[in-house]
């Protein structure tokens, strides 16, 4: 028998799951998430590098620190990472270089220890959870971040490591719970992706030790509420600062600031002296300059990551509201904006689109008529959004819809997995 974890390292929530071998244990998927903060199983995909302690935090910890004021370096949606040509690069902390593949290899080694503890058990092997493409039409791109994340769960002490999709792995969280057989369609609507999967499940089946079978088809897009996160921003705050306007000559200021600001893994390169200094010179000659002086102030005070949470949360919010006033309170005059389901629902329209167009071509690779699915099983916490809930329960009408774990189907999944392969 071999101690085997499930990592689901998230883009915004980061789990791991193990269940201990024994007879029986192979149902317990539900039950099989460790706590790695706090007692919550969750551990936000979070580091902050706190220069005035002189240490690293990670988590809802590293959100405090960061929301207290301590001066440092906050890095977030890390997985994001994975597959673009950042990752061979480098980002200053603390007036340091610190590649990316070392701060994923510190998080994902700061993930292991916490679940190690927990267990009391040391983990050697891991089924890894990946989206069913980390880089949309790009397989060589996609195969080099799968590679990347290997080598870096092998630096932190991993020996043996399996993938598995991540819509798979909630698949067969579900499959734990059910009692009859059904034809499932997984949505699995993460932070970064946006994936789907064709499954049949069933008691019978789920003790089959190679499931190639059942599956009748998977799908993703590179879309997910970081994305929702960013479009709300540029369609209702980012105009405050100057968004879309113009300089005197009559050209567009430069959206690149923006769209830095507007997504969580670029925030910090509005930082560099370099955009600093074009900024200032923007400034100068823009027609507006109140709204720049906005946008400078803003990034000398590093609040990137302040303003890309007031927006996360009013996403949140709007799941169950028409509308949420929005206190920036931080901005230079504050100012208290009202932002409505409706305009959300309209900036991420595009979005939507592009996840309704891949359920639909998963039916047509699996030759599956929408009628035929039994179950829509929803996970990942972008799920929350309802419209589009609605518009993917629209394209399987029949289909009874059912809500998982938002943020421990995929862990749970990845423990049963891992149990089946290295157990």
């Amino acid at each position: 028998m071999t101690n085997a974890c499930g990592v689901d390292f998230g883009t915004s929530n980061s789990t791991v799951g193990w269940i201990k071998p024994g007879p029986g244990r192979a149902a317990e998927g539900a039950r099989a998430l460790l706590a790695l903060e706090d007692g919550k199983a969750t551990l936000p995909s979070v580091v902050f590098f706190n220069a005035d302690d002189d240490e690293v935090r990670y988590g809802r910890a590293a959100l405090a620190d960061y929301l207290a004021g301590y001066d440092g370096r906050l890095m977030r949606s890390l997985k994001s990472l994975l597959g673009t040509s950042l990752m061979d690069g480098q980002t200053e902390v603390g007036g340091r270089a610190l590649p990316f593949r070392l701060l994923l290899a510190q998080f994902i080694g700061e993930v292991k220890r916490r679940a190690e503890s927990q267990a009391g058990e040391a983990f050697h092997h891991a089924v890894f959870g990946r989206p069913v493409f980390f880089v949309d039409d790009d397989p060589a791109a996609d195969q080099l971040a799968e590679h990347t994340l290997l080598e870096i769960a092998r630096s932190v002490g991993f020996r043996e490591i399996a993938f598995q999709y991540e819509p798979i792995a909630a698949a067969f969280d579900y499959e734990s719970r059910i009692e009859r057989e059904e034809l499932v369609l997984i949505a699995d609507i993460g932070g970064g992706t946006s994936d789907f999967s064709l499954v049949r499940l069933g008691p019978e089946r789920a003790a089959k030790p190679e499931r190639r079978d059942d599956i009748l088809a998977t799908g993703g897009v590179h879309v997910g509420g970081t994305d929702f996160d960013k479009y709300l921003s540029l369609s209702a705050v980012m105009p405050l600062l100057g968004y879309k306007s113009a300089l005197r000559s009559g050209a567009e200021i430069p959206s690149s600031y923006y769209f830095n600001l507007a997504t969580w893994h670029t925030i910090n390169q509005a930082y560099t002296r370099k955009s600093i200094a074009q900024l200032d010179d923007l400034v100068r000659d823009a027609r507006e300059p109140a709204r720049l002086a906005r946008l400078q102030q803003l990034i000398a005070d590093r609040a990137g990551h302040w303003l890309a949470m007031q927006v996360e949360g009013a996403k949140i919010a709007l799941s169950d509201r028409a509308q949420v006033a929005l206190e920036l309170e931080r901005l230079a005059p504050p100012e208290t904006l009202m932002v409505e389901r409706a305009g959300f629902e309209a900036a991420i329209g595009t979005l939507l689109d592009a996840i309704d167009g891949t359920v639909l071509r998963l039916l047509a690779d699996a030759g599956v008529e929408a009628g035929a699915v039994d179950t829509v099983f929803f996970t990942g916490g972008s799920s929350g959004v309802g419209l589009l809930r609605e518009r993917v329960g629209a394209l399987v009408p029949d289909a009874r819809k059912v809500e998982g774990d938002l943020f421990g189907s995929i862990g749970a999944g990845l423990a049963l997995d891992a149990l089946r392969k290295f157990g």
